[in-house]
Order: structure tokens, then sequence, then C-alpha cells
């Protein structure tokens, strides 16, 4: 299609990703907000101006990513289903690129807003505290890894809606309307009505 309506009609599905992609990453600093709300205290001993876990066995740090992992799991989901209910027939592949980029820049948000809590007051104590003073961390992610929980699932779950509810376009239900050609034995019957009276070909019975 040429001309204004098809360059229309084509950008169509690429803004409805790129709004994807803003929406999705607007989510970010709300989910580290969420996450350093979350995160589990982990204390330090302050030894020669350098922050040492105050209990080497301690869970605390796998807590802090683990809760991180969870948080972009769900609102990875959360979004994949949301995008799928949202967009229309057309759209599957530029909401999928938004799902991906939004979900990855989204998770970068989360991760450096959540770290940004407290941090000032942190930095301050590591500067000025004296050996053997303890101070309590701030969350920070360790595993990078866990920064495609919230990408993956989004395109994931969209993926799945796609293939369990699969759109499908007007006739396409497997039951031929009035006038469509239906195959039998690789002949092409007419599956058209016949007026009352009449057979399909106009006699008359």
């Amino acid at each position: 299609m040429r001309g204004p309506t098809g360059r229309l009609l084509a950008r169509r599905p690429w803004r409805a990703g790129v709004v994807t992609a803003a929406a999705v990453t607007l989510l970010g600093p709300l989910a580290g907000l969420l996450w350093a709300a979350l995160a589990p205290d982990v204390t330090y001993v302050i030894v020669q101006g350098e922050a040492v876990l105050a209990e080497p066995e301690s869970q605390g740090p796998i807590g802090i990513d683990a809760r991180f992992a969870l948080i972009c799991l769900v609102a990875g989901l959360l979004c994949g289903a949301a995008a799928y209910r949202a967009g229309g027939r057309g759209n599957d592949i530029a909401l999928l690129l938004g799902l991906a980029v939004g979900g990855s820049a989204a998770a970068v948000l989360a991760w450096q807003t959540g770290h940004l809590i407290g941090l000032a007051e942190y930095r301050d104590a590591l500067a000025t505290a004296r050996d053997g003073t303890t101070v309590t961390g701030v969350a920070d992610l360790r595993a990078k890894g866990f920064l495609v929980f919230w990408p993956l699932p989004a395109v994931g779950a969209y993926g799945v809606l796609e293939v369990v509810f699969k759109r499908l376009l007007p006739g396409d239900r497997g039951e031929p309307g009035p006038g469509e050609a239906d195959e039998i034995g690789g002949y092409e019957l007419d599956l058209e009505s016949s007026p009352a009276g009449r057979d399909v070909d106009g006699r008359e019975r």
C-alpha cells in the first residue's frame, strides 16, 4: 500500500513497540524502590576503610539478589501479559522488541535506583567510621545475570499467550461461511446456501 495511508499503517506497529518500550522502562525505578524496601539488611564491619561482611556465612547478599530476581520475574510476566492484552494484530514483532528493550532498560534502572537508596549515608560511614565499626549496607546486585529476568519472562509470556490464545482473522476459525469454497478430495465446493425452492445451480426443484 502506498501513499499517506499506507505509510501511517506501516508506522503503527513500530509506534506500539516504542510506546511499549517506554512504558516498561518507566517501571524500572519503581521496581528499584520496591527492591530496596524488601532487601534484607546486611551488616558490614569496617576494616582499614573497607567494608567486610560481619558474618561471612550470612545469606543476606544472596537474599538481596533473590529478591531482585523475583521482582523482575513478576514484573516481566505482567508486562508480557499486559502487552499481549493491549496489543493489536500485526504488532507482534514490534511489541516483542519493545518488551525486550524496555525490559532490559527497566532491569538496569531498577538495579541502579535500588542501589542509590541510602548509598550516600553508607559511603559517609565508610569514610568516617573507625575500624571495628559496623554499618548496614545498601542493596546491590552481585549476580548481574539476573538483569535478564525482566526482558526474558516478558517476551516469553507474550509468546506463550500468542500460542495459547492465537488471534485468528475473520473466517479463519475452520468453519467456512456462505459463499466460501471448501475442498473435499481435492475439489472445491461452493457452500453458499441456495435460495428457497432452487438448487445451487438456480434450477427449480
